[in-house]
């Protein structure tokens, strides 16, 4: 499968003294600017090394990148309406909760919360709609839309000052007018205040859910520092699902009590993974802080609005115009994309099938899964629907089309790593961050509010920085 190629912003090779010198400069850059996380192997709350980064920007085409900056305030909409939809929601996930557990879980939750009488009507999204480009024209396609956790909004934030940093220390200021600015750390914690806002409660907290021991600190931390520095009345406190479960109650307002005071909002940053709850007590907490009057980013319906499944569902004949009209703007979210197949057992489901196993390197099989690492590619997609071909657990998965994006040559700087980085072929995922604040009925707050690059070797599947497999990059915006 070709791919086309895009040129580097500066010819390559760069010199061996001058690429080594400027890497230096912009380790160091990195450090003391946060683009930093902690270290896996060695951790330690008293350092962090570099986040993993692309020397140079990566070019990306201006019109697309304005194409997905105007369509984030339409899919932050749709998704919305998806989540408040709960026909639609229980119909499109029915065949995955026989077989997805941690699905079937969140899924619970959201009905016994439903049953008893939803104690919380707003809902805050801090969502990233993520695209690559596809070839034969490279317009992007959709990827995927995350609506729990959406990370790296902070530390990208910083990404195009290093950038220009980096082109001026080679002697190219003359180029930084092609990158965008990036003030998605501003928008997302705007969003967070607007709902502290909304809650209406001056001496109530915020909670932000953590992984018992967070790697991603930096992107994490610039958060609480920004509401810090902005709304200095706002106390955030930073705690686990488990310590949810063993500090706080409902009292007899439905107000989710911590320390004495109602929580505003609950920004979840952990929690959309089975890992994140080992036991009965953090589906305990999460259930309590759904039943409370917090508002809940992601609420339980948003997170059920960001699976796989209805990522495919969306893409079936009139649903997009069921949600939106037959206009201009369904017509917009159509053409970003790609093809989205179900595994149901249908005559559609057994169609995917057949498809894939006759040509598996033309698809990606993606399970019900956020934070990456999750999906199959090439001959695993094959085995894996060989082994599951009578299974109900296919119905737990989407098929989606491979997306093929242009290549572009240079240097990934890594913490550990030999200098100078051999110069290898990348390619790049552009994510655009959305704030939407609304009840079923009245939306609040929605708008785009900033972007971030990942971009990982060409060879590489999958993309996620916090994994351990992509790096953190801006676009060089070109115009083609």
């Amino acid at each position: 499968m070709s791919q086309a190629r895009l040129a580097s912003c500066l010819p390559l090779p760069l010199e061996h003294k001058v690429l080594v010198n400027v890497i230096e400069k912009a380790k160091d850059w990195a450090l003391m600017h946060g683009v930093g996380m902690r270290d896996k192997k060695q951790f330690s709350k008293d350092s962090i090394q570099i986040a993993p980064f692309v020397l140079l920007p990566s070019p990306f085409p201006q019109t697309e990148f304005n194409k997905a900056v105007e369509l984030q305030p339409v899919l932050n909409e749709l998704m919305h309406k998806v989540a408040h939809d709960d026909e639609f929601l229980e119909h499109t996930l029915q065949n995955a909760l026989q077989v997805d557990e941690f699905t079937a879980n969140l899924y619970n939750i959201w009905v016994k919360v439903r049953n008893e009488g939803v104690a919380q009507s707003l809902s805050l999204g801090l969502f990233r709609s993520d695209y690559l480009m596809q070839k034969g024209g490279n317009h992007i396609k959709q990827v995927e839309f995350n609506t729990v956790a959406s990370s790296f909004g902070a530390i990208s934030t910083n990404l195009p000052a290093m950038s220009r940093y980096i082109l001026r220390q080679l002697g190219h200021g003359d180029l930084i007018k092609h990158m965008p600015e990036n003030r998605a750390l501003a928008g997302l914690c705007a969003g967070i205040t607007e709902a502290f806002d909304l809650f209406g409660s001056p001496d109530a907290v915020v909670v932000f859910v953590v992984e018992e021991v967070s790697y991603n600190i930096c992107d994490q931390r610039f958060h609480e520092f920004h509401i810090s520095e902005t709304r200095p009345e706002i106390q955030i406190l930073r705690k686990t699902l488990n310590e949810l479960y063993e500090e706080t109650e409902l009292n007899d307002k439905k107000q989710l009590i911590i320390d004495g005071k109602p929580v505003a909002v609950v920004y979840y940053r952990s929690g959309y993974e089975p890992a994140q709850y080992p036991s009965s007590r953090e589906w305990d907490a999460r259930l309590r802080v759904e039943r409370s009057t917090a508002i809940k980013c992601p609420s339980i319906h948003y997170q059920l609005a960001g699976t796989k499944k209805v990522q495919q569902a969306l893409a079936g004949p009139g649903v997009l115009e069921k949600f939106m009209g037959a206009g201009a703007a369904s017509s917009r979210v159509r053409d970003i994309f790609t093809g989205l197949y179900s595994l149901d057992f249908d005559e559609s489901g057994e169609r995917a099938v057949e498809m894939a196993l006759e040509d598996a390197e033309r698809f990606v099989l993606k399970p019900q899964r956020e934070g990456g690492g999750n999906n199959l590619y090439g001959s695993d997609v094959r085995d894996a629907l060989i082994r599951m071909r009578h299974s109900r657990e296919r119905a737990a998965y989407i098929l989606m089309e491979r997306i093929l994006p242009p290549l572009v040559a240079g240097y990934v700087v890594r913490p550990g790593a030999p200098v100078p980085p051999p110069i290898t072929d990348l390619v790049s995922e552009l994510g655009i961050f959305g704030v939407i604040i609304g009840t079923k009925d009245k939306i609040f707050s929605n708008k785009q509010v900033g972007h971030m690059l990942r971009t990982k070797l060409a060879d590489a599947n999958e993309g996620g920085v916090a994994a351990g497999l992509g790096a953190l990059d801006s676009p060089y915006l070109l115009n083609m």
